[in-house]
């Protein structure tokens, strides 16, 4: 991940039409794993495909976060259009997959599949990141100092300084 950048950050402008990707599955028969291993190993394979060839849309590193039976895999893509283009391309790993999944277990309930697609926007996007490495949405833009971005949620969020910070700013 990076070393830890000291002091506080914001993610630099430039969400303005990349796309918060969230798509994960949950195990909800845990003791039918031949029934999900087939589900849990296609997103691997989509994310190295993906990061091989750039060109495909997805920015940045995906991260991976499991809990319980659930997991998790937050992405971030160049737009919703390039992600369309590849959850329905023939020429890559996804469509097989997906198509795969709703032939052999959409029915049957061992495992569930999800996601959520959040168009991002500069005047709609707000970040802060204090003593962390490079992380989330500024992994994809850039970092600046918070200061420049503004002392509070809202003054990042607005533009609109809205008065002294609840907390000091470091």
């Amino acid at each position: 991940m990076g070393s830890v950048n000291k002091g506080r950050f914001a993610a630099d402008v430039g969400a303005d039409g990349k796309v918060l990707f969230l798509i994960g599955m949950r195990f909800n028969r845990l003791w039918q794993f031949w029934k999900w291993i087939p589900v849990f190993i296609a997103m691997p394979r989509m994310l190295i495909e993906l990061q091989k060839n750039p060109t495909l849309g997805l920015v940045g590193k995906p991260r991976t976060f499991i809990s319980g039976r659930t997991v998790l895999v937050w992405q971030y893509w160049e737009s919703f259009e390039k992600l369309t283009m590849y959850s329905r391309s023939v020429e890559n790993v996804h469509l097989p997959a997906w198509r795969s999944f709703n032939k052999r277990i959409r029915n049957n309930g061992s495992v569930g599949i999800y996601h959520e697609t959040i168009l991002l926007s500069d005047s709609t996007v707000e970040t802060v990141y204090g003593n962390m490495p490079t992380f989330g949405l500024g992994a994809v833009t850039g970092v600046v100092s918070a200061q420049r971005r503004g002392q509070t949620a809202k003054a990042r969020m607005t533009g609109v300084d809205s008065g002294t910070p609840a907390v000091e700013p470091y």
